[in-house]
């Protein structure tokens, strides 16, 4: 049976039936027949208090950024994407994968990486002739819908499963990198125009707001106050640091004086470029060799989305959280090629998975407990330790969905004169502390640190202590190098070929990375982004690396060849399999003990 709730990286089929691909529709139908009886608890499990101070904490973390993208857009596209059209696509992304998702934790709304894609297509379209780029944008998201399709239908999102922190770190790093960019750039308009004074209150507001969101999001790790104090400060960081700051950037005198700009609004519920059928955009009047131009494009596009959207959900999902209930990729993707469609229609930023924001949704949803830890020293004296441990993740789809009605609702007159208030450099300052959350923390990062770190600082369990310096070294060069290329390539026109370099990073670490680096040194630099069982069920399963699957080959060859004397000396183990083989399947990345994965949820 080709629907199994059984879906499994191997299958049982003969011939055909073996190869994924010509299985069309068989990850869809699967994630649908999972997640689908959780659907009614997903609606009664969210009407408690984290998912209310979750929602309040994911409109302001995806709604300052969506704006600060759509500043970027409109600086670079003559105008043509305003703060309506940030708005729109937000809350369409949110209220779609809010109701129908497989897995509604994710958050879907505008990147930087659109924004940087939407740019560079227009500078290309400029050289040719401006006017075509709405109608351009238009097919490239047909384009891109369709293949999106393709790749939900023929399950290549199983691909995803084989993501680990080699990959993922290096891509977080570069969005930080890219956002934190955006940050200067953003502020450094403040200074056209011979406008210094204004410039300098621009830093002065971006930098201080973007350190008052940090130092209350940390607040959780603090022993300051009491714990319901600590979670109100951390829940709430970002409203409390907008509020303040957009009220002192008008406070009156010296610094009322200083005129400082603020995010420009356009009317209530329209486009902010006049159409002829109001949102619709006319892409029928395109000449037809530009409908063809489109179509790489739109392949690029999906590429992009492909890897960006799938992590985010593999990042919304990640080891520490304690999820319960199934995840669903290819369904979810398939749903992605939907809103990118209706997107391009009505001319709005295509929406995608957003890998900053979307980690934080499943964080903010998270029960967390403090334990302390006494540690007694050799005087007798007691340490006391503070350990944070998460207990629960409230899982369910109306956070997603208030938020995006909330969206929705600041496209009306009276929020929108709001949204006027706000300094443009404020955006800067959540660029800055977007940014800094996908370096701080970073494997790249922390291998580094470590490299420099003087040795006797170094804790003895420290499991780096096992391998070569220089090879660590080495591992993290590669890391670099990509991200060095990626961020270097973003800076150019060519900006449009990097999604090839992001998705490449997958099948490098796959079947490159392996024969550069051993098993054992692979078993401590890198992991799985997703461990959970229940997550990567949707996309066949838990993987066995190339490494560990190399070291299974050359273990059972060498078993074959002494099975003769340990049958005589009886060391063959009761279920006849060797003891050895059997260990290597349960050990290392991805090891596990069968070709199928057991759960069936």
């Amino acid at each position: 049976m080709i629907y199994s709730r059984d879906y499994s990286w191997e299958t049982d089929g003969r011939g055909w039936r073996r190869h994924r691909e010509l299985q069309p529709f068989r990850g869809m139908v699967h994630d649908i027949r999972r997640r689908l009886p959780y659907y009614w608890s997903d609606i009664q499990d969210g009407f408690n208090y984290k998912t209310f101070s979750a929602t309040i904490r994911m409109y302001f973390v995806n709604i300052l950024p969506a704006l600060a993208f759509q500043l970027d857009m409109n600086h670079n596209t003559g105008g043509f994407y305003g703060i309506n059209e940030a708005l729109f696509s937000s809350a369409l992304a949110a209220l779609v994968f809010s109701l129908l998702s497989a897995q509604p934790l994710t958050i879907v709304g505008i990147t930087g990486l659109i924004s940087l894609f939407n740019y560079t297509i227009y500078n290309i379209i400029k050289l040719h002739d401006v006017s075509l780029y709405p109608a351009f944008m238009v097919w490239v998201g047909i384009w891109s819908a369709i293949t999106h399709w393709m790749t939900a239908i023929f399950n290549w999102c199983d691909y995803m499963r084989y993501v680990t922190d080699y990959s993922s770190n290096t891509f977080a790093l570069y969005v930080g990198t890219i956002y934190i960019i955006k940050g200067v750039q953003e502020l450094a308009i403040g200074f056209y125009d011979e406008k210094h004074t204004n410039g300098f209150l621009g830093v002065v507001v971006a930098i201080l707001y973007s350190l008052t969101v940090y130092y209350l999001e940390k607040m959780r790790t603090t022993i300051l106050f009491r714990a319901a104090a600590r979670d109100f400060l951390s829940d709430y960081a970002y409203p409390i640091a907008t509020v303040f700051w957009v009220g002192f950037s008008h406070f009156p005198g010296i610094i009322g004086r200083t005129h400082i700009e603020c995010i420009p609004i356009t009317k209530s519920w329209y486009p902010t470029v006049p159409r002829p059928y109001v949102w619709l955009v006319e892409f029928w009047h395109l000449p037809v060799k530009w409908i063809f131009v489109a179509l790489p494009i739109g392949m690029l596009v999906t590429l992009l989305f492909y890897y960006d959207h799938n992590l985010s959900s593999l990042t919304a999902q990640e080891k520490k959280y304690p999820l319960k209930k199934p995840a669903g990729f290819h369904w979810d993707f398939f749903l992605l090629g939907w809103t990118t469609m209706i997107a391009a229609f009505i001319g709005l930023p295509y929406p995608n998975g957003l890998v900053p924001q979307a980690p934080v949704h499943t964080d903010a949803l998270t029960t967390y407990e403090d334990q302390v830890e006494e540690i007694r020293t050799n005087d007798g004296e007691i340490i006391v330790q503070k350990k944070i441990v998460a207990k629960h993740v409230t899982e369910q789809r109306v956070s997603h969905l208030l938020m995006g009605l909330l969206v929705i609702g600041t496209m009306s007159r009276p929020l929108l004169v709001m949204l006027g208030t706000i300094p443009r450099a404020l955006l800067s300052g959540v660029f800055f502390v977007v940014g800094w959350g996908s370096i701080e923390g970073n494997g790249i990062i922390n291998n580094l640190i470590y490299l420099i770190t003087e040795e006797r600082f170094i804790q003895p369990s420290n499991p780096l202590l096992t391998i070569q310096k220089r090879r660590i070294l080495l591992f993290v060069s590669f890391q670099l190098f990509t991200w060095a290329a990626s961020v270097a390539i973003s800076q150019t026109i060519a900006a449009i070929g990097f999604p090839v370099i992001v998705t490449a990073l997958i099948p490098f670490r796959l079947h490159s990375i392996p024969k550069i680096f051993s098993r054992r040194e692979l078993e401590i630099l890198d992991d799985l982004t997703a461990t959970n069982e229940v997550v990567l069920a949707s996309l066949g399963g838990k993987p066995v690396m190339k490494e560990a699957r190399e070291d299974l080959r050359e273990a059972s060859s060498e078993t074959s060849e002494s099975e003769p004397r340990k049958r005589e000396s009886g060391h063959e183990s009761e279920s006849g399999t060797p003891r050895d083989e059997a260990g290597l399947r349960n050990r290392g990345i991805g090891g596990h003990d069968g070709e199928k994965s057991t759960v069936d949820v």
